[in-house]
């Protein structure tokens, strides 16, 4: 299942059942798990550590030198899960030194073409990024977030759980978990509802989230006093906690 005229490092660990294509290039120091589908002119270059049964298709890049000015070849580290689709001239870059040491990919996400994952990001289960999505460095994207067509996060943004972002958005400041936002700067437009009712969110967790959107942002309150109006509604519903304890802990600041 390896094509003769793939390029493979004899170092380069390789488990039964990986397939990998033509002309691909496989460095030392790379571990790709079984039933992992690697295609043509790909090129993994590590330390890199791929889980199994994901879908690397032809022209990206995996694994290479962070584009950070900082980095002297220092061995960090690409950890991509399992399941993961990667198209087309996507790139992922390994972490620096100077932050986590690793960016990490987690299982069951959507990387459409063109998309850049800089170093030490964090991605973490069930993401889509569209065509083109572009995330700098230190960038934390939670579970079931969705990133529009060529959509930019700012260094050291996080996007939050079920939270969306339009196509063309410019993102400089964190998405609370469960949001819609888009714009040039990003601006919130309400919740992602319908995300929410795609992974079963009850009408009464919608209900109260709403509740806890308009005092963050229809209150005419500041940051600090909306939450403290969310104190009782956190103890009514862990996920209205979520998204107040992550305004709370924002430390950029949040998109308003």
């Amino acid at each position: 299942m390896i094509d003769s005229r793939a390029v493979i490092d004899p170092k380069a660990k390789i488990a039964d059942g990986v397939s990998i294509g033509p002309y691909s290039t496989i460095g030392p120091d790379v571990e790709i798990a079984e039933g992992t589908w690697i295609g043509p002119h790909v090129v993994i270059n590590g330390p890199c550590r791929i889980g199994k049964e994901n879908r690397i298709f032809q022209f990206s890049s995996i694994g290479e030198e962070p584009q950070d000015k900082k980095f002297n070849g220092e061995p960090t580290l690409l950890e991509i899960g399992d399941r993961n689709i990667i198209r087309e001239f996507c790139t992922l870059n390994r972490g620096t030194s100077q932050d986590l040491g690793y960016t990490r990919v987690g299982n069951d996400n959507w990387i459409m073409a063109y998309v850049h994952i800089a170093h030490d990001c964090v991605v973490g289960n069930n993401t889509i990024f569209a065509n083109n999505a572009t995330l700098a460095g230190h960038v934390n994207i939670q579970d079931s977030a969705i990133l529009g067509g060529a959509c930019l996060i700012h260094q050291f943004c996080t996007i939050g759980a079920h939270s969306f972002v339009g196509m063309g958005s410019h993102i400089s400041k964190d998405v609370p978990p469960y949001l819609m936002v888009s714009g040039q700067p990003a601006e919130p437009h309400g919740l992602n509802v319908e995300g929410l009712r795609r992974h079963d969110f009850s009408d009464q967790t919608i209900k109260s989230l709403r509740q806890a959107y308009k005092v963050i942002y229809r209150s005419g309150l500041t940051v600090v006093k909306a939450l403290e109006q969310l104190e009782q509604l956190k103890g009514e519903q862990k996920e209205v906690a979520l998204f107040a304890d992550f305004i709370a802990q924002s430390e950029r600041g949040i998109v308003r």
